[in-house]
């Protein structure tokens, strides 16, 4: 195994290398590199473009664009999360001193549970936080009505859904606000990164505020805040890929299809699909493993074999510390689905035949 090639899932695309370096060379002759640079302001501007909202406020990381936005929400008490998501989702009003409850996600659908979330509001509930899971979009329109029979604040955390679409309408104009993730583990990355994105304009005044210590002018401080900006070399990174998003998007979608055509034939596994009517980016290659089948086994072959295939999102969020200690909830749906699920690898550095093997070895160990 020594000189085969390890596939991993999220490993980075990369678009145009020269156009990336003529945008550094620039950043470094202007000796501009952060506090809302040209480049970042370029970036916010096409992104909202290609997301058709209003504003985009780009962000250090998605984890704590996520924080700046549910804090200039005014989010207080209980915020209302699904546990089969990645921990961020969970810790962000946990670190902000609120209370994470703890929803059932769809066994199809695997977002969440508009009856589960109806459920979980108590009279201290002040948010609900939806995530656009695999790039399938939540019940938007179920909870949002939810929100607004109960005047709660709804934000999605929508990582896995750069480029997607609900109802043939992008994501990112969802709810009060939208987070996205452009970590490099994403599709779409600007190394680190993230941005949230909102129709509303005073929400994204205060957003733009927070991540940058409260200052209104150069020496004016009119609010609290924290350091949320994005550099500008993140935002190179940002532009040169966006000019390679289709591309992107075709390899991983001529993947899946090859992953879907030879692993639905096979028993014991059910590859989840994604709505034809809909746009997806196709980052992720999800399998459930049937009960008969060991996913844990079938994972351990593959890393042993080179292929670093992901069990998402063990062992849940509710299940895992702190949240573990804090409160007893049962989430059978969340528990099942967190005991099946297996990510592949996917992305522009798999060939065709890195597939192919991927998939062989999968057969074998299901003999």
């Amino acid at each position: 195994m020594a000189d085969r090639k390890v596939l991993h899932v999220g490993r980075p695309n990369i678009g145009n290398r020269e156009r990336f370096l003529e945008r550094v060379e620039g950043m470094l002759d202007r000796r501009w590199l952060t506090n809302d640079g040209p480049l970042v302001q370029e970036l916010e501007q096409r992104l909202a473009a290609f997301l058709g909202v209003r504003h985009v406020v780009a962000m250090c990381n998605a984890t704590v664009g996520m924080e700046v936005a549910l804090r200039s929400l005014g989010a207080t008490g209980e915020v209302i999360v699904p546990s089969f998501t990645f921990v961020a989702t969970a810790h962000v009003p946990h670190w902000l001193g609120l209370t994470p409850v703890f929803a059932e996600v769809g066994a199809e659908t695997h977002t969440l549970d508009p009856e589960s979330v109806e459920r979980a509001i108590t009279p201290r509930t002040s948010a609900i936080v939806g995530v656009h899971l695999w790039g399938r979009a939540c019940d938007v329109d179920a909870l949002a009505d939810i929100a607004r029979r109960h005047n709660l604040e709804l934000m999605f955390d929508a990582a896995h859904a750069f480029g997607c679409t609900h109802r043939g309408t992008k994501v990112g104009s969802f709810g009060d606000v939208e987070v996205f993730s452009f970590h490099a583990t994403k599709f779409f990355n600007t190394f680190e990164g993230g941005a949230a994105t909102t129709n509303d304009d005073e929400l994204a005044k205060r957003m733009r505020l927070m991540r940058n210590f409260g200052f209104a002018g150069y020496d004016t401080i009119v609010a609290e805040g924290t350091n949320a900006k994005m550099p500008e070399v993140s935002a190179a990174m940002g532009l040169t890929n966006l000019e390679s998003v289709d591309e992107f998007i075709a390899a991983n979608r001529r993947h899946w299809e090859q992953y879907n055509a030879r692993l639905s034939a096979m028993p014991g596994l059910h590859v989840v699909q994604y709505d034809p009517a809909e746009t997806n980016n196709y980052q992720y290659v999800v399998v459930e493993v049937d009960a008969r089948v060991s996913r844990d086994a079938l994972v351990e072959k593959l890393w042993s074999e080179g292929v670093l295939a992901r069990r998402y999102f063990m062992p849940g969020a509710h299940r895992a510390e702190p949240y573990r200690s804090l409160a007893s909830v049962s989430l059978p749906v969340t528990e099942r689905l967190c005991e099946r699920v297996m990510v592949l690898p996917n992305g522009t550095d798999l060939t065709g035949e890195d597939v192919e093997r991927v998939c062989a070895l999968i057969e074998t160990e299901l003999r």
